[in-house]
């Protein structure tokens, strides 16, 4: 089977098609296209969501016939369609969905309606060293995080999220603070590189308590108030341009390393509940360096592996999608002649495949 993947949950046109590898095929990835709006919202700091519906209308259609052709193949061939429904920004989402879903019609396929943070927690699956089940799953991206124990597609059960901001958010909203371009998560990372460890410390919110829940808004407020502290002096006195730029590596790198412990922590807590060795991670924040270097040691320590997504995978894309929807559709999910964006959408309310 083959399927045709949407993906229009923010701000990023992801398009891809998968083929499940069955008769003489090989199995993986046809081909995959990927737009960033980056340039549209950065005048803005964040992004806008009209602004954002709006690029997607222009780049959906482009991108699936760019996709076709690199694929060689036409519509004929397809399978099903396959679009994310949610969770994400509604006008975003309901132009994939009213894509996607008018494609099937017209080419007389099923439609398959995707949550968009099972694609992130299934990315790992497009590559070569993918996980058993049952595995946790920790997804961070700009809006999420969250644990997850996932004892099958569909068998999710919600360990702990955040209550505030999530930990992508916190990234970019401290990147902010640091006079760094949106989108600042990457950037922020980069500058920490060139930080000394240990000159500043930051708190590592909720670790000194039981759960497995996130909050992030304090360190982002810890963060603003150690710039204001070190960066903004009193009048008649100032950093040389030298030593902002190194006190601001050095703030960049204690928060890095404070999320970075932080979702350790949480991780390893959650191994030891579940009593498992497993740890999958997708979303954005998933392709971190310092993250991956710090949860393969914790699982290492535990006697087990942690498994991600190749980098181009971590961002929202259209593969993801695909293959979230082929795992759906051959599940029996498919979409009636209506359609729905579900701007929330709970992840444990899935059914199971």
């Amino acid at each position: 089977m083959r399927i045709l993947g949407i993906e229009t949950s923010c701000d990023e046109t992801g398009i891809a098609i998968y083929d499940d590898g069955l008769g003489d095929r090989p199995e993986g990835i046809l081909a995959h296209q990927l737009y960033s709006q980056i340039a549209v919202h950065a005048d803005y700091g964040g992004v806008v969501p009209e602004l954002a519906s709006r690029d997607h209308v222009r780049k959906t259609i482009p991108l699936i016939k760019a996709v076709l052709k690199e694929a060689n193949l036409t519509p004929q061939d397809l399978d099903g369609v396959a679009y994310t429904a949610g969770p994400g920004l509604v006008g975003a989402l309901l132009v994939g969905c009213s894509i996607g879903r008018s494609l099937a019609y017209g080419w007389n396929l099923p439609a398959v309606p995707v949550h968009h943070m099972e694609g992130h927690l299934l990315a790992p699956m497009l590559e070569d060293d993918v996980p058993e089940f049952p595995f946790v799953a920790l997804l961070v991206s700009g809006g999420h995080t969250m644990l997850v124990r996932v004892d099958g597609i569909g068998q999710y059960k919600l360990l702990g999220e955040s209550v505030d901001d999530a930990a992508g958010e916190a990234f970019d909203k401290t990147a902010k603070l640091l006079g760094l371009d949106y989108p600042g998560g990457p950037a922020l990372s980069k500058m920490a590189e060139s930080g000394v460890v240990g000159r500043f410390k930051l708190p590592r919110p909720m670790t000194d308590r039981p759960g497995l829940d996130f909050s992030f808004s304090g360190l982002k407020t810890a963060a603003g108030t150690l710039v204001r502290k070190e960066c903004q002096l009193p009048e008649g006195q100032a950093l040389n341009a030298e030593e902002l730029k190194q006190t601001h590596a050095d703030i960049a790198n204690a928060f890095q390393q404070a999320v970075v412990d932080t979702l350790a922590i949480k991780c390893k807590r959650a191994l030891k509940q579940e009593n498992l060795n497993r740890l999958v991670i997708g979303g954005g924040v998933s392709a971190n360096t310092a993250l991956r270097e710090k949860l393969a040691n914790t699982t290492k320590k535990l006697g087990g592996s942690v498994f991600y997504p190749r980098p181009e995978f971590c961002t929202d894309n259209g593969a993801m999608i695909a293959y979230a929807g082929l795992q759906r559709l051959k599940g029996g999910t498919h979409a009636d002649l209506t359609f729905k964006a579900s701007p929330r959408w709970s992840l444990d309310s899935l059914p199971a495949v």
